[in-house]
């Protein structure tokens, strides 16, 4: 199986490796090629900077502590545009799966919208490719070892259960291995109606490091769970209709305008 990894951090960004080495221990053949610099809050934008030849722009890089057997590139565009062009085999032979991140902060509740690194598996998942995204708590990685342990979990998951448009949401918060509580599904958190506490919320989940002490948000949602040190996985699809829409009046009329 060949498995696409890439971010929208960049390709400075040490959750790459994570990801390369635990699809690469599992035996399968791994490209990184996340974007050349940041493009945190692009969510699914397709943006990019063509060469000579009209093909996506490329330059030399590794992430830090890339083992050195496993391909590596920047690549002049964003997350989603990488999925898009790596779907369509521009970056090689099309990648069977990607995992996209880890992102150096959640992407939970309404921050799902906003994210590259959820915009990149959204984008490979609608031309056909499984994906996982996948984001810690941290700014920066501190607990490794409790990133791989959930990784690894999620990956074994997604390879022996195909998803049919959806892609995986992973949450990982950023402890020591012992102090992990475990991995749970989760429905993403939402804002609340409370005016003061609704804009509370969303300076301290869109504009501000993660905080757990500062989560307000429903315990049972991915936001809530994160905050009490559980790793949590949510099951995203994009562009589906809802066909409760079917049953409101004037939403099903040939009449429409007359």
């Amino acid at each position: 199986m060949r498995v696409l990894i890439t971010n929208d951090d960049g390709i400075t960004s040490p959750g790459l490796a994570i990801l390369a080495h635990v699809a690469a221990d599992a035996g399968h053949e791994v490209l990184v090629a996340p974007p050349n610099r940041e493009y945190s809050g692009y969510s699914a934008g397709l943006n990019g900077e063509q060469d000579d030849d009209g093909e996506l722009r490329r330059t030399p890089g590794r992430p830090p502590g890339l083992r050195e057997d496993i391909e590596a590139m920047g690549v002049h565009a964003s997350p989603a545009l990488i999925a898009y062009v790596a779907g369509m085999g521009g970056l090689g032979p099309r990648p069977d799966l990607v995992l996209s991140g880890i992102n150096l902060g959640p992407n939970v509740g309404p921050a799902i919208l906003h994210s590259g690194t959820v915009g990149a598996a959204l984008s490979a998942a609608a031309q056909g490719i499984p994906a996982v995204a996948f984001s810690s708590t941290g700014r920066e990685i501190e607990h490794a070892e409790t990133a791989i342990a959930v990784v690894t979990e999620a990956f074994q998951w997604v390879t022996n259960h195909p998803q049919d448009g959806r892609v995986l949401n992973i949450n990982i918060p950023d402890v020591p291995r012992g102090q992990l509580r475990g991995l749970r599904t989760a429905p993403p958190a939402r804002f609340t109606l409370e005016e003061g506490e609704r804009e509370r919320q969303v300076r301290g989940l869109l504009f501000s490091p993660f905080s757990a002490d500062a989560v307000t948000f429903d315990p049972d949602s991915d936001a809530g769970l994160l905050a009490r040190g559980w790793a949590t996985a949510t099951l995203l699809r994009s562009h589906t209709h809802d066909g409760t829409a079917a049953t409101m009046p004037g939403f099903d009329t040939q009449e429409v305008g007359r």
